[in-house]
C-alpha cells in the first residue's frame, strides 16, 4: 500500500525505526510538538493536512493520523475520498505504552498524571507533555470532555471537586516512558534531573512500539483503530476502550 502518515514529531523516532520496518511505502510528515497548544489550532493543521494530502498528485489507499484525542484535536476530522486511520488513543501516552489497557493499568486511577519521553525532551525541550506552550502537564481528555458539557467556568469547578488534594499530591510522581528500541541513556538522565529539580519522583516505564508498528504496517483491528471512510468523521467517546468512533459527515462539515 501507499500510504501518508501525519504524525506529532514526539513520535518522530519511533515512527522512522517502524517506517524502516514497514512492508508499505509510507510518506511521514511530522508535525511540531507546539501545535498542542490549542487543540482548535491543532485541529485546523491537521485538516488541512488531509486536504492538501488529497489534492496532491500522489494517490494514497490511507492516511495514516499517529495521534490520540488529544484534547478533541482529531474530533471531527475528516477526507473526501481516502480512508482515515487513527488509534483508540486518549494521548500520546496510549501510543508509547503500546495499548489501551497499559493505558489503563498504569494511569486509571489518574489519566492526567504527568509522563514525558525522549521526544518531550528532544522536540522544544518540553519536560512533560504541554497545556498552552508551557512545561506543565496539561489537564487531558477528560477534562475535555466536561468543557464540553458543561463549559470552560462550569467543567474547572466540577474538575476541581473531582479531584481534591489529596489526588493531586499523586502528581508529585512523573512517569518517564522509555522505549527500549529508541531509548537514550541519556535522555532517562536528564528526565530525573529535571524531575528531582521540581521536587518530583521518578517513575521510569517501559515503553511499547507495538501500536505503532500496527499502524503503519496496516494492521488496523477494530478493537485498537478507527478507520474512518469517506463521508465519515471522527467522533470522541470519551471512555477506556472505544475512544473514538466514525460519524456520517453533515454537509456543512465538508465545506
Amino acid at each position: 500500500m501507499l500510504l501518508k502518515l501525519i504524525a506529532c514529531n514526539v513520535f518522530l523516532r519511533e515512527a522512522c525505526f517502524s517506517i524502516a520496518q514497514s512492508p508499505h511505502v509510507i510518506d511521514p510528515d511530522f508535525l511540531e510538538l507546539g501545535e498542542h497548544a490549542q487543540s482548535d489550532r491543532l485541529r485546523r493543521t491537521l485538516q488541512a493536512r488531509i486536504d492538501a494530502t488529497e489534492q496532491s498528485a500522489r494517490k494514497y489507499d490511507a492516511i495514516l493520523l499517529l495521534y490520540g484525542l488529544c484534547g478533541n484535536a482529531v474530533v471531527g476530522l475528516h477526507a473526501s475520498r481516502t480512508r482515515l486511520v487513527v488509534p483508540r488513543a486518549h494521548d500520546c501516552c496510549t501510543i508509547l505504552l503500546g495499548s489501551g489497557q497499559r493505558f489503563e493499568e498504569h494511569f486509571g486511577d489518574n489519566p492526567s498524571r504527568p509522563f514525558g519521553s525522549i521526544g518531550y525532551l528532544e522536540r522544544g525541550d518540553y519536560f512533560l507533555r504541554t497545556d498552552l506552550g508551557e512545561d506543565r502537564v496539561q489537564y487531558g481528555d477528560p477534562y475535555a470532555a466536561l468543557v464540553e458539557q458543561y463549559g470552560e467556568e462550569n467543567a474547572r469547578y466540577v474538575w476541581e471537586a473531582m479531584h481534591p488534594p489529596a489526588l493531586e499530591a499523586m502528581n508529585d510522581t512523573v512517569t518517564f516512558i522509555n522505549i527500549p528500541e529508541t531509548a537514550q541513556p541519556s535522555a532517562e538522565q536528564r528526565f530525573r534531573d529535571r524531575a528531582a529539580a521540581e521536587g518530583k519522583e521518578c517513575l521510569v516505564l517501559e515503553g511499547s512500539l507495538r501500536l505503532i508498528r500496527k499502524l503503519l504496517h496496516g494492521d488496523w483491528d477494530a478493537e485498537e483503530f478507527l478507520v474512518i471512510e469517506p463521508g465519515q468523521k471522527i467522533a470522541g467517546v470519551y471512555d477506556w476502550r472505544q475512544v473514538v468512533r466514525a460519524e456520517p459527515i453533515a454537509r456543512d462539515d465538508a465545506c
